[in-house]
């Protein structure tokens, strides 16, 4: 399902980086890094609540505003009961609101936000999303102390943490439309795989969104999905050119892809992933790009994966979605 909307602008965001984001080729984009995991923190958990907890005052003092000027508070994460959000959020806003999208959040934050704007029911809200690659990687694997060896086929969860400010205020970039991805399975059980896992619900939003809007690629300057890596990635832009005839070329690239030097960077793997991932990557250089009119409109395809170790070990497959959102500058 696909919204439009007439008064919903990005107002400005914030983006807190770690030791491998600081690395990467975005790096100067972030307002702050950090080069170790623990960010003055004890551990992995309390970590990632400083992440949210700074990205949320930079982005308060960049638009001048105290706590209680934000009307809605929407976060998630990928911790059980999503607390480095709920602890990193505390005192902010006058209510909040949790969410799980996996790796999707971001987008689906933006919608959910956008919708009670364009309604009428708040003003304005503030979106954070945040992940830890070691703090993730103990949740949905293993603790990294315990050495296992990763396939080439395996994302790498971004550290860091992100939040944008939505408002009916009128500025430069506009959140334009969205559309709501529906849950998907394609019979993949790899939790080292997740280009492949997630692929399918790209190109199932991709081209609902095409459908639904009467828009091809030409119409967006830049298309960019959240955090396919480099495989998910082929199979995203084979799929859509061998069944639909649809050539995304250079039009199209994964924030996974574009976080991290790839070809240094081994320890990445195939890329970037995590909540954090998309937003690092389009709360900082694509939202820059956007402000200096550089791209007239971008869509952002944010994927999640959605599973549990647990039925994972009870050999259930992994289930996956994908949020668009289109930003346009006004």
């Amino acid at each position: 399902m696909t919204f439009y909307f007439q008064n919903v602008y990005l107002k400005d965001t914030a983006t807190v980086g770690g030791p491998y984001e600081q690395k990467g080729p975005l790096s100067h984009y972030f307002d702050k890094t950090y080069s170790d995991l623990y960010f003055g923190e004890d551990s992995w958990e309390k970590a990632e609540i400083h992440l949210v907890k700074e990205s949320i005052q930079i982005l308060l003092n960049k638009l001048g505003l105290k706590d209680d000027d934000v009307d809605l508070v929407i976060g998630g994460d990928l911790l059980n009961q999503i607390t480095a959000t709920t602890y990193g959020t505390v005192g902010i806003g006058k209510s909040f609101a949790g969410i799980y999208g996996a790796c999707s959040s971001s987008t689906l934050g933006i919608i959910l936000a956008s919708c009670l704007i364009e309604g009428g029911f708040i003003h304005n809200a503030l979106c954070v999303v945040s992940s830890h690659n070691m703090s993730s990687e103990k949740q949905f694997r293993y603790p990294t102390e315990y050495g296992s060896l990763r396939p080439n086929s395996a994302t790498f969860t971004s550290t860091g943490g992100a939040c944008s400010f939505l408002s009916n205020q009128r500025d430069t970039v506009r959140v334009e439309c969205a559309t709501l991805g529906r849950i998907v399975d394609y019979n993949q059980n790899d939790a080292n795989d997740m280009g492949r896992v997630m692929a399918p619900s790209v190109i199932d939003t991709l081209t609902r969104h095409f459908e639904e809007t009467g828009r091809s690629v030409e119409d967006y300057d830049l298309i960019l999905t959240g955090d396919l890596g480099k495989y998910g990635v082929e199979i995203v832009k084979d799929y859509m050119k061998t069944n639909y005839g649809i050539v995304l070329g250079k039009r199209y690239s994964d924030c996974g892809v574009m976080l991290y030097d790839l070809e240094h960077q081994v320890e990445v793997k195939a890329g970037g992933s995590g909540p954090a991932c998309s937003a690092l990557v389009t709360y900082s250089y694509i939202y820059s790009l956007l402000k200096k009119k550089r791209f007239k409109r971008v869509l952002l395809l944010a994927t999640g994966a959605l599973f549990s170790p647990i039925l994972l070990f009870q050999k259930e497959n992994i289930d996956s979605i994908c949020h668009a959102v289109s930003l346009e500058v006004v």
